[in-house]
């Protein structure tokens, strides 16, 4: 039932992010138009609202990929074949996913709040609204890798079940 609500909250992130990316296009098409055609004048703003979406689609594209499990993960060893080495290889990726996860949205919290005391330059809009995807981002990630790894466990006791009965028969 959780996996289902994560993947419904997964796919407004996918909408968000497909709505972010159109709007990053507004703002670097006025900055190119600006920059080499008289049509439009040279507005410095515009360069500070790209900054401010671009960090968003990061941070925002990490947190899907997280769900996704298409981030954080190297593989540098062949992918395991019994289901304890599999369990084993996922669950270190996994358990540093959450790990860094609390990290950014421990540490992201201050790093907000230091955020929440300055202006940008152009926009004069708080930096609250760029420094927060850092704790948001964290907890998402520690969100999501916790369920995969939960899932990862069941995943292992489901593959190691008939086994265990298959031997206490014997």
């Amino acid at each position: 039932m959780i996996g289902i609500w994560l993947e419904r909250f997964c796919k407004v992130l996918r909408v968000l992010l497909a709505v972010l990316m159109g709007a990053l296009a507004i703002p670097v098409a006025m900055q190119v138009l600006s920059r080499y055609t008289p049509l439009m004048p040279t507005y410095l703003w515009t360069e500070e609202l790209a900054t401010f979406i671009f960090i968003w689609i990061v941070m925002i594209g990490s947190i899907v990929a997280v769900w996704d499990r298409t981030h954080f993960d190297v593989r540098v060893l062949p992918d395991a074949r019994s289901p304890l080495a599999k369990l084993l290889q996922d669950g270190f990726v996994l358990v540093l996913i959450v790990g860094f996860g609390v990290i950014f949205a421990w540490y992201g919290l201050e790093y907000a709040e230091f955020g929440s005391r300055q202006k940008s330059v152009m926009m004069r809009a708080n930096k609250l609204i760029t420094h927060v995807s850092v704790p948001i981002a964290g907890a998402m990630w520690a969100l999501f890798g916790g369920y995969r790894l939960y899932e990862a466990i069941a995943d292992f006791r489901r593959t190691k079940a008939p086994r265990d009965m298959k031997d206490t028969v014997q």
